[in-house]
């Protein structure tokens, strides 16, 4: 297995614990940038997300909870990350 598939396969396992399967996306954009300084550093993933725990939640909430369920692989091969996290109604 390639170090960016088990890059999404974690980040994938995280999420859907903390967020549940449905509405969960994890894409490996690390080919987009080869070549630049921080892919030495760690992957760039997109992930989006559709969650009940979103509601009521400011953008900057939202994105704090994603973190907090990636805490620990933010050290470890997570460079950059790019969050669509909404909720059921705002799909």
């Amino acid at each position: 297995m390639s170090s960016t598939h088990a890059g999404v396969d974690k980040i994938r396992a995280r999420l859907a614990l903390a967020f549940g399967e449905q509405g969960l996306e994890v894409q490996d954009d690390s080919h987009l940038h080869a070549g630049h300084a921080g892919a030495r550093e760690g992957g760039h993933y997109t992930v989006r997300l559709v969650s009940e725990r979103f509601t009521g939640l400011s953008r900057v909430a939202r994105h704090r909870l994603v973190y907090d369920a990636l805490r620990e692989l933010m050290h470890q091969g997570i460079h950059a990350l790019v969050i669509d996290a909404r909720t059921p109604q705002e799909c």
